[in-house]
């Protein structure tokens, strides 16, 4: 313990000690302090306030990035969000609790094409809520569907997919009923009265996100100048690449993006849903876009076998991941900064930046997780490691 000064806050001042910060898009050998939750300023404290810590944790050569931020997360520990049952809380607090070992610190519950009597019922029962002990904060929810294509519709159920009529935007309305929970719409851009709903969901702060559509690139480009931001799962549930006309793919290099507006897309880094020279081609071409999210349904963490994915059961034979060859930074930048500044959250989260929220990881050299922290506590960390 050494002496502190409270002139400022009683509250404690922990410095993490022994460690490579991820900052300014490098790892620094720095430390990381924490004061009432937030990331502090050594040097105000210091000279503004002559304190100093009163707990010092050796990390022991820890990595410490930015907690994860998942948005696009269908289940996972045998729960599946888009199922409507009555007690949605529960599951997605398991969920929660389950995934801050994984280093996810918040994340987007993602429902997919479901009836509209699903939404009706699972919506309203998803808060937003801050992470902490009882598991990753929630940021809203990821609505996957029903206004795709059918072409591209994946794994979702054709009979419950939906277009846009006369009434538009009041059409999603009668299918969600509920936004208040809302944080991203996916949807086919190709859809007759798609770009009044994405000015509207845009107006409305809600993030719309492009996918499981066969768009070509002009009507892609038309939905980005009228607000959508985000590629649901890139490459996958979309036309392939084709050079004459690239589709969704081609906004990653696309002239037509308006000034200032960056357009971020989602891969499934597993090296199964993506061929990892497809990750490479996306991330040299538009690396600042790059959002890595685990697309994880009710299987996830459990046996191989037959898995519910909302209204559809899915076979799921093991568990893969995969990196393909980029820096540690580019990584962990990848699931953590670039949700949130897709989220327009990066004042809050996804960086180490002083007075942001002290959500972050401390991880060994091969990225797994030692311990997860939440607002400054730990909420998780493996049996064998103790700082």
């Amino acid at each position: 313990m050494m002496p502190s000064n409270k002139s400022v806050s009683d509250a404690p001042i922990f410095q993490f000690t022994n460690c490579r910060i991820l900052r300014s898009h490098q790892l620094q050998r720095e430390d990381l302090w924490v004061r009432e939750g937030k990331i502090l300023n050594p040097e105000k404290l210091f000279f503004d306030e002559k304190g100093s810590a009163d707990i010092q944790l050796d990390c022991k050569d820890s990595i410490i990035a930015p907690g994860f931020i998942d948005v696009q997360i269908n289940g996972g520990f045998g729960v599946d969000f888009s199922l409507a049952v009555d007690d949605v809380q529960s599951g997605i607090s398991l969920v929660s609790q389950k995934i801050l070992s994984h280093g996810v610190t918040s994340f987007c519950p993602t429902l997919v094409t479901s009836p509209p009597s699903v939404y009706h019922k699972v919506l309203p029962q998803i808060s937003i809520r801050n992470g902490g002990p009882h598991g990753a904060g929630i940021l809203g929810a990821h609505l996957e569907g029903p206004f795709i294509s059918k072409e591209k519709k994946g794994a979702h159920p054709e009979h419950y997919l939906s277009t846009f009529e006369s009434g538009a935007f009041q059409d999603l309305l009668a299918t969600y009923r509920h936004l208040d929970c809302v944080r991203i719409v996916t949807l086919a851009p190709e859809m007759k009265r798609s770009s009044e709903v994405i000015q509207e969901l845009t107006r409305q702060g809600i993030c719309v996100s492009l996918g499981h559509s066969v768009a070509n690139l002009s009507q892609a480009e038309e939905a980005v100048r009228h607000g959508a931001t985000f590629i649901t799962h890139l490459f996958n549930a979309m036309l392939p690449f084709h050079h004459r006309d690239p589709g969704i793919v081609g906004l990653l290099t696309s002239d037509q993006i308006p000034a200032r507006r960056r357009v971020f897309y989602g891969m499934i880094s597993d090296g199964i849903h993506t061929n990892p020279a497809a990750l490479r081609i996306a991330h040299r071409a538009h690396p600042k876009g790059l959002v890595l999210v685990t697309d994880a349904i009710a299987g996830m963490g459990l046996a191989p076998g037959k898995h519910t994915l909302g209204q559809q059961v899915i076979e799921v034979d093991g568990l893969n991941t995969y990196i393909a060859g980029c820096t540690v930074e580019t990584a962990l930048e990848a699931a953590s900064l670039h949700p949130a500044q897709l989220l327009g959250i990066e004042h809050r989260k996804g960086t180490l930046n002083y007075d942001n929220d002290a959500d972050f990881l401390l991880l060994d050299d091969s990225l797994r997780v030692r311990a997860t922290y939440i607002a400054g506590e730990r909420v998780w960390s493996q049996d064998t490691f103790t700082i």
